[in-house]
C-alpha cells in the first residue's frame, strides 16, 4: 500500500536524489514532493517491519519524520546528516 510521510530537513533536488536513491533497494520508487512544507515522501510500505525499516534509514540519512519528538542534541546532530545527506545527492546528480 502506498503511504506518504511528512519530512524535517529535506530542502532541494540533492536531499531528494539521496533519498530515492537510498531507498529504491527495499521499496522500489519513491516519490519525494518538493512542493509542500514539511516535504511529503510517498512509498510502498507492505507492512509494519517495512515501515520501521524506513523509519529508521530515513533518519540514518538526516531526515526525521515530522511528528517526531526530538531533543535539541539530535535535532542538531540529524540536521548535520541531512547537510551531507544532501552535498551526496548533489555530486550523484550531476553525473
Amino acid at each position: 500500500m502506498k503511504k506518504s510521510f511528512k519530512l524535517l530537513h529535506v530542502k532541494c533536488g540533492g536531499c531528494a536524489n539521496t533519498i530515492k536513491e537510498s531507498l529504491k533497494e527495499e521499496f522500489g520508487e519513491v516519490d519525494v514532493d518538493l512542493t509542500q512544507e514539511p516535504r511529503v515522501v510517498t512509498l510502498e510500505i507492505v507492512d509494519e517491519d517495512a515501515e520501521i525499516l524506513f523509519r529508521k534509514k530515513i533518519k540514518a540519512l538526516g531526515y526525521p519524520l515530522h511528528d517526531e519528538d526530538l531533543g535539541k542534541f539530535t535535532k542538531g546532530s540529524l540536521k548535520a546528516k541531512s547537510f551531507v545527506s544532501c552535498a551526496i545527492g548533489k555530486i550523484n546528480q550531476s553525473r
